[in-house]
């Protein structure tokens, strides 16, 4: 009952917006001839209702019945093009305002001078803000359409970590970071592969995978175990868990299935030869010299993301070891307990927030709406000798593309 009432809340909220933004539509098509007005005024509409009908059928369908892509993108056409809309929608509310300011001032001269409430007469709509709201409203619903064509698009992002513990005979080590690859979210194998291969032509030493590695279930590895497994390094592949690899948001008959999908997500990573890392560490050697690898399961700082995390017991050992690596799914663990107790840790490497998979990343600006959740939300951050990086993901989650934040591969170099 509660679901169907959230239901129709949302599909009068969505006409209301529709009805709102139509008024801007009039104005700005009223110089036009009548049959062209008629025609984008048409297709404006049939958006709407083919967006509603497909809203009001996911009950009857059976939505989760129909196949995940098909599911995922009808999805985003039908929230991209409500968000395009309701950004429109506060363009034309500034309008509004504008415009009762206005007649608020007529009014109140009109009285002023004897003439009653009358006094106020109609103020017209800005036809340059109701240009702007739908030019800026269609702009990002093209926008989240060309999305989905970067949604294979890897970016190499090479950097560079300066630290006075590093030893010498392992500042030439060479690493990939790799992070939330949601496998229940990926259809193209094709192109997966071609970012693994971009991978392994870095000849990396070490992988290391930070976690997420499906959505919700262990049997959306069905598949792809052949595809992954592909990602082998001289020195090993470590990983650990993210928010979604335990089963917390689906919703299991019994607390003995979501444990037996956890137990069978544990054993692909051993399959598909990765050393994965529990509340534990790994003392890593290379000539002579040695750093500690210290992995924790998921431990956030934000909203109710869960704490499985031990960093006190996957730390401890580790002391004597000068340089230490954290990898650590939440990069809100940083400040909230890493830089705080554990100030020996040189580097944590971190994912999770994929940069919202939508922002502007170009010389000179840097923004994405995920930073008004995540101070660190993606690229290396810095407190004192102690760095953090952000991996972007590799793959994605909910919308099926990618808008200015592209699918990471991080390559790190010391120095």
């Amino acid at each position: 009952m509660r679901r169907l009432f959230g239901s129709w809340i949302f599909i009068l909220v969505m006409l209301a917006v529709d009805f709102y933004v139509f008024q801007s539509l009039k104005i700005v098509t009223s110089s036009l001839p009548p049959r062209a007005r008629f025609w984008i005024h048409a297709i404006y509409w049939s958006f709407t209702v083919v967006a509603l009908l497909l809203f009001l059928s996911i009950p009857v369908i059976g939505f989760n019945a129909l196949p995940l892509v098909i599911r995922t993108y009808l999805f985003a056409i039908i929230m991209g093009f409500f968000i395009a809309k309701l950004v429109a929608a506060l363009f034309f509310l500034v309008d509004d305002l504008r415009r009762l300011l206005q007649w608020g001032g007529q009014t109140t001269v009109g009285l002023a001078n004897g003439k009653g409430l009358s006094g106020g007469e109609a103020i017209p709509r800005s036809t340059f803000l109701s240009w702007l709201g739908i030019g800026i409203g269609a702009g990002l619903f093209s926008t989240l359409l060309y999305g989905f064509s970067n949604k294979y698009n890897y970016r190499i992002q090479r950097v560079k970590v300066k630290s006075k513990n590093i030893p010498n005979q392992l500042k030439n080590l060479k690493i990939i970071h790799i992070s939330d690859i949601h496998v229940g979210s990926l259809e193209d194998k094709k192109a997966v592969e071609q970012g693994i291969t971009k991978m392994l032509e870095l000849e990396p030493d070490l992988v290391f995978f930070t976690g997420d590695l499906v959505n919700n279930k262990a049997d959306e590895m069905d598949g792809w175990t052949e595809v992954f497994s592909k990602i082998k390094a001289p020195m090993g592949v470590y990983s650990i868990l993210g928010n979604h690899d335990y089963g917390d948001y689906h919703p299991w008959p019994d607390q003995a299935a979501k444990e037996a999908n956890f137990e069978r997500l544990k054993s692909v990573h051993q399959t598909l030869g990765w050393n994965l890392l529990m509340n534990e560490h790994r003392i890593i050697e290379r000539d002579g010299a040695s750093f500690a690898l210290i992995g924790v399961e998921n431990w956030g700082a934000k909203a109710n993301f869960s704490r499985y995390g031990d960093l006190k017991k996957a730390y401890a050992g580790s002391e004597p070891h000068p340089f230490k690596i954290l990898l650590s799914h939440d990069p809100s663990h940083w400040d909230a307990q890493v830089c705080k107790e554990y100030n020996d840790i040189d580097l944590m490497l971190s994912g999770h927030t994929h940069g919202m998979q939508f922002g502007v990343e170009i010389p000179g600006i840097r923004w994405s709406p995920v930073q008004y959740v995540y101070k660190q939300w993606a690229g290396l951050y810095k407190n004192g000798h102690q760095h953090l990086y952000v991996n972007r993901g590799f793959g994605f989650l909910g919308y099926p593309g990618r808008v200015g934040i592209l699918p990471e591969i991080t390559f790190i170099e010391f120095s």
